[in-house]
């Protein structure tokens, strides 16, 4: 497990009434997060979710944070059928990771679920947006117990 870093597991659809709940919450999560030590993030950059708590840390760092972000990611043409909006926001997070992990070259069946344990495995904390229990999210939520991680929903 790592020392100080904290994964970020959320869906990628999110219910337009708890966005800025949501917003909000990772805001102050990521905030409290980095007062009590964490250095580096992790993100898998996936639509929704991970590239809305990516990009809170790439502007933290923008603003002078000593802070890392990490982009853990299922496979190198993720975006291959994302639109365009989505693809430039994909790219500015790339550009602004301190480090890219690609846990397969090549879409798998099971790339996502790898790239959520390597998140996991890798960490010491999670800020989870957990809405649904049937989802990989839920997945990736009961892995990082079974791991001992500190575990923030902020969806709650």
């Amino acid at each position: 497990m790592g020392d100080k870093i904290c994964c970020f597991a959320g869906h990628r659809t999110l219910p337009a009434d708890k966005i800025s709940h949501i917003l909000k919450r990772l805001h102050e999560e990521i905030e409290k997060q980095i007062q009590s030590g964490i250095t580096t993030f992790i993100s898998g950059g996936a639509l929704g979710f991970d590239q809305m708590a990516a990009a809170f840390i790439a502007a933290k760092k923008e603003t002078g944070y000593a802070i890392d972000l990490i982009l853990a990611l299922p496979c190198r043409d993720q975006d291959a059928r994302w639109d365009s909006k989505a693809r430039n926001l994909y790219r500015y997070l790339l550009k602004s990771a301190d480090e890219v992990v690609y846990v397969s070259d090549a879409y798998t069946v099971d790339c996502m679920k790898k790239r959520n344990r390597y998140m996991v495995d890798h960490s010491t904390h999670c800020i989870c947006a957990l809405l649904r229990n049937q989802s990989g999210t839920a997945q990736t939520v009961h892995y990082a117990k079974q791991r001992g991680l500190d575990i923030v929903n902020i969806a709650e």
